[in-house]
């Protein structure tokens, strides 16, 4: 349930230097996830595109074209990165903790105590809601190690949600 119409395997990257992913089961993102970045990227794409033209033909600045040029190739280059991005976030529930990873140049590997979870949050935006993906948040007492998992099913994020607060009340710590 918790890996369907998800990525095969999650990528790693090529580096001898990289952080190992270690052993167990990764889940992955659903692959809806990728729509929904591109169709928000490309929302963005156009408003900066309309902002440009409007500055070029109403006022005629003709200098806009090189702040929004700018800003429309760093939008192309993460429009194209996007995939491979999204095949570099996993999961994985080991017995004393959640595990999450992602990044590929900037890698990051949390792990999450289930005895220090606090709040596990499930949000969803419109798109989000349109393609039936959600991410799920989860909260500890340090602001450093929440964890965003992002581009979920909608119905492997309540299962999630429901076996991450089964187990964190489970083991609880002194508090």
């Amino acid at each position: 349930m918790l890996d369907r119409d998800t990525y095969e395997s999650i990528r790693e990257p090529r580096s001898a230097s990289r952080l190992p992913l270690g052993d167990g089961t990764w889940h992955q993102l659903a692959r809806q996830y990728v729509w929904v970045q591109l169709i928000s990227t490309g929302i963005v794409v156009l408003i900066v595109l309309a902002a440009v033209l409007v500055v070029t033909l109403v006022w005629g600045q003709w200098w806009a074209w090189i702040p929004g040029g700018i800003f429309l190739a760093i939008l192309a280059w993460t429009l194209a990165i996007t995939p491979r991005q999204a095949r570099a976030y996993g999961y994985q529930l080991r017995r004393d903790d959640l595990v999450f990873r992602r990044g590929i140049l900037w890698q990051r590997v949390v792990a999450v105590p289930y005895g220090r979870m606090q709040l596990i949050d499930i949000t969803h935006g419109p798109l989000d809601r349109g393609f039936g993906i959600a991410q799920l948040k989860l909260v500890t007492a340090a602001a450093s190690t929440g964890v965003v998992i992002p581009g979920l099913k909608q119905e492997a994020a309540e299962r999630l949600r429901d076996t991450l607060v089964d187990v964190a009340e489970t083991r609880r710590t002194g508090l």
